[in-house]
């Protein structure tokens, strides 16, 4: 049985962001609070007890400290159910939860060369003593199972598989610490349970649905899919900002080409956005948004949301 808690499902910034007064910001802070959000991030678990998450958020004390199942266990002065991180790409998003990792408890980091490069090259990630906390390269198209603490199987295989994105925005621009090209930059996960055979997707970045992506989606019993935006320029028409989502690597939930059009008829058991900017009104209940998009079938999960497969 896989255990799934959503520890955030906001995207960079989250919900409310500190210097937005957009209205989705201003209903958090003031009159829906239920809106909050922390930045996307999700924990597996096979057996209940030990834990794996799935990037690690800038806000991941906070999601830790809300999340008991992620506590340590009572009776000892220092322990931590979660046995490793598995990092889908090296923004700011993904990784700087890391950090907040640092005070000596053991666990395996996870990660595709590519940005393992980008946490070498970035002394700052050395807080993390190589001798607690393993680093494990993965390979795209080459399924791994990651291990407990004792070196014993987990019951989870991971599939990491490229999908269509951006590397991280802080390198344009510059040389990336890997080398020019390649894949793994921005990866996909399908996270299966061995025991029940049963298995889900996140893709919490991508910019476009090919054909093979909808293969893979095909019969999954769950999907964490991008919904970081409500329309391409939605940034910019509100006056947020400059980029439109496929300019930072995002498809839109709406459109003839955007997420909710490109998945529909999949055979999906659930669907759910994740990693959504704050300026997306379909995070608004009663907003036409909101209404098309959980017509689709579509969800937008609260922070501390458990799902059993």
């Amino acid at each position: 049985m896989l255990r799934v808690v959503v520890l955030g499902a906001a995207a960079g910034g989250g919900v409310p962001q500190w210097n937005c007064g957009c209205p989705v910001c201003r209903t958090a802070r003031n009159e829906h609070p239920e809106l909050q959000s922390t930045q996307a991030s999700i924990a597996v678990s096979a057996d209940g007890e030990h834990w794996f998450l799935i990037n690690a958020s800038p806000d991941l004390r906070q999601q830790l400290t809300a999340t008991s199942q992620l506590h340590p266990k009572q009776g000892q002065l220092r322990h931590s159910p979660i046995a490793g991180v598995i990092l889908t790409n090296g923004e700011i998003d993904a990784v700087a939860g890391l950090l907040s990792m640092r005070e000596g408890s053991p666990f395996t980091l996870y990660a595709h060369e590519r940005v393992l490069a980008i946490l070498k090259s970035n002394s700052i990630f050395n807080v993390l003593n190589e001798k607690n906390v393993k680093r494990q390269p993965i390979a795209v198209e080459k399924a791994f199972e990651p291990a407990l603490p004792d070196g014993s199987p987990s019951g989870i295989e991971i599939l990491p598989f490229e999908v269509p994105g951006k590397g991280a925005w802080y390198l344009q621009g510059k040389a990336h610490p890997a080398g020019a090209g390649g894949a793994g930059d921005t990866l996909g996960l399908r996270i299966l349970d061995k025991a029940s055979g049963k298995y889900l997707y996140f893709v919490a970045a991508c910019a476009k649905v090919t054909d093979d992506l909808k293969v893979r989606l095909e019969g999954a019993a769950l999907v964490f899919f991008d919904g970081t935006v409500w329309r391409d320029d939605e940034l910019i028409a509100a006056g947020l900002g400059n980029k439109t989502g496929q300019g930072m690597g995002h498809i839109s939930m709406s459109g003839e080409h955007g997420a909710i059009a490109s998945l529909k008829g999949l055979d999906i058991g659930r669907k759910m956005f994740l990693h959504i900017n704050n300026s997306n009104p379909a995070l608004l209940h009663g907003s036409d948004e909101r209404k098309t998009a959980e017509q689709a079938g579509w969800h937008i999960p609260a922070d501390g949301m458990e799902i059993t497969l």
